[in-house]
């Protein structure tokens, strides 16, 4: 019981997390070509709130990855990360927890 509301917790935040990530890479994106103006007060409130949010899990991936001439490509490997491999060890842990599969080492 206790596991299962863990888990549906951890998914969902994950859940909410990939949502932050879409939704800064297209508000950058829409800033740095000038659709949006930066200096509207809601438009730089929202893209204030999803920087300070997914910087701290896209500021190591951009230490790592070249440079693009400019272009940020970190969310898409903060994406491709979530998918291919929290989102399955989330998966595998949970499952052995609930049905005894998995044991712990310690």
């Amino acid at each position: 019981m206790i596991t299962q509301i863990v888990f549906s917790v951890l998914f969902t935040l994950l859940h909410l997390f990939t949502w932050a990530l879409i939704l800064y890479a297209i508000i950058s994106t829409l800033m740095s070509f000038g659709i949006l103006d930066s200096r509207n007060r809601f438009v730089w409130s929202v893209s204030d709130f999803l920087f300070r949010v997914t910087d701290p899990a896209l500021r190591p991936i951009r230490a790592v990855l070249p440079s693009f001439g400019g272009i940020d490509l970190s969310f898409l490997v903060a994406l491709l990360l979530i998918q291919l491999v929290v989102t399955p060890v989330l998966v595998e842990l949970e499952t052995g927890l609930r049905f005894g599969v998995w044991q712990p080492l310690f």
